[in-house]
């Protein structure tokens, strides 16, 4: 039985369901044959049930899977503030201070833990907006790159893709605001960024990586900054993924309003020429011009929908900008939640409390809402990646992911009755047979095989972050 072929009775392609499908990839891992109505063979494995495209994850920071979970109770006593003052900004003064006591061995072995959970859960790739680099008194080590290698050393143990995007933060405001002293560990001054880069760019290539750059936020990286860190970017690599955060709270909007007298979205555009290479993060609170604007850029709209929840953020308006064609993918972020099914399922469930409909993200090409939903943030998630995963198609890396048609959750159902159920009728059940990226099996039925040796090393790091 050939090992770089596989049989399915119901495959997701880009343009939607196919039955009989066979799928060839080379040595490489690239798809070289997708056709549909094909015979099945003695000769070539049958999936155990439907194939669906890998799911790119497009934002991750590693390190707060360290300690997810850990920040749910209200940081401040109930009697010194009103009800609902907790808010992001109390929760990032939590993550500050676990990400003081990140080391180079804890990064990795939460890197390792979360990376063996993504491909668990179906996400075949991930962008990691990595902003942890030096000490913890904000010296580089011996080898600036140093945690950036960690967390690429992690990708390829586990065999997840990798978009590796180092964070330029410089700021503490808008306005040029000094940096924090808890933010000490995140400062790149520019040209030491572009160093970074450099450094980084063959490491990357040669593990199969892509590199790109993630400006944290507006606020945290000045317009000269900006300007000269996306020129020496793209010097390295013209088409490089640069993503990033944006409009992700309210007060950011204020923020920037009182200090440019324009909200986040529009200084963007009208500061920086935005293109397909893009990924803005959250983007939740835009006004009608900006989506707009984002949805005819190209850029990627970058949702995290449980993270985004986590965090009281707010929800993101999809209607009117998924009606213009705009472009979107998923993230799992902060890690509160990683899973493929929930981070697509809350992203239709914001829209539905807050328009009291159903169905909202269907359309008039997929009425099935989990297809929309599923295709897309392929689609999406691949483009801000910068890496060739954008589906079943020749040309594209092998990566996808077999549902378990044996499952009761789901045998008896054709391919889109599957996807809809894996997505919406969440049960507490593992719905998922096999994951491959490259062509390679990394998950079968559930299981990845480092996962118990990672889950060793992922308690001693957390107990490490936890000790007094």
């Amino acid at each position: 039985m050939s090992a770089s072929q596989l049989f399915a009775d119901w495959a997701l392609l880009p343009a939607g369901w196919a039955r009989d499908v066979l799928l060839a990839w080379d040595e490489s891992g690239r798809l070289t044959t997708v056709r549909a109505g094909a015979a099945a063979s003695a000769d070539v494995p049958r999936a155990a049930g439907p194939v669906l495209p890998g799911m790119p994850n497009l934002h991750s920071h590693a390190f707060q899977r360290g300690f997810a979970g850990l920040t749910e109770y209200r940081s401040r006593p109930q009697g010194d503030s009103p009800a609902g003052a907790d808010s992001f900004w109390s929760w990032r003064t939590l993550m500050y201070r676990f990400a003081q006591r990140i080391s180079p061995d804890t990064l990795e072995a939460i890197a390792t833990q979360l990376y063996i959970e993504m491909l668990r859960a179906g996400y075949t790739s991930v962008c990691e907006f990595h902003y942890v680099h030096h000490d913890a008194n904000g010296k580089p080590y011996a080898d600036a790159a140093e945690m950036s290698l960690r967390l690429l050393r992690a990708a390829q143990r586990t065999g997840i893709g990798m978009t590796l995007l180092p964070v330029l933060y410089q700021t503490a405001g808008f306005g040029g605001k000094p940096p924090l002293s808890e933010q000490r560990r995140f400062l790149h001054d520019t040209d030491a960024m572009l160093r970074l880069l450099e450094r980084l760019s063959p490491v990357c290539a040669q593990a199969g990586a892509r590199l790109g750059l993630a400006p944290h936020s507006l606020r945290a990286v000045p317009e000269d900054s900006l300007l000269h860190a996306l020129a020496g970017l793209k010097a390295i690599d013209a088409q490089a993924p640069v993503h990033i955060h944006i409009a992700e709270q309210q007060r950011e909007v204020d923020d920037c309003i009182a200090w440019s007298g324009t909200r986040p979205v529009t200084w963007l555009f009208d500061h920086v020429d935005v293109d397909a290479c893009w990924c803005l993060v959250h983007a939740t609170h835009m006004d009608w011009d900006e989506r707009r604007r984002l949805a005819h850029s190209g850029a990627v709209a970058g949702i995290c929908a449980t993270t985004e929840a986590n965090l009281g953020d707010g929800v993101f308006e999809a209607a009117p900008y998924l009606a213009q064609h705009g472009a979107w993918g998923i993230g799992s972020d902060s890690h509160a939640s990683v899973s493929v099914a929930e981070d697509l399922r809350l992203f239709e469930y914001g829209q539905r409390l807050g328009l009291q409909q159903r169905n909202v993200l269907a359309s008039d090409t997929h009425l099935q809402v989990a297809d929309r939903l599923y295709l897309e943030a392929v689609a999406g998630g691949a483009r801000a990646s910068g890496r060739d995963v954008t589906g079943l198609a020749p040309g594209q890396q092998a990566d996808f992911v077999v549902l378990d048609g044996a499952h009761p959750t789901l045998a008896g159902l054709d391919g889109a009755q599957a996807l809809a159920t894996h997505v919406f009728a969440n049960h507490g059940h593992e719905t998922l047979a096999e994951v491959r990226t490259a062509g390679r099996s990394r998950v079968q039925h559930g299981a990845h095989a480092l996962q118990a040796e990672a889950a060793r090393q992922f308690i001693a790091a957390r107990a490490s972050l936890l000790a007094d």
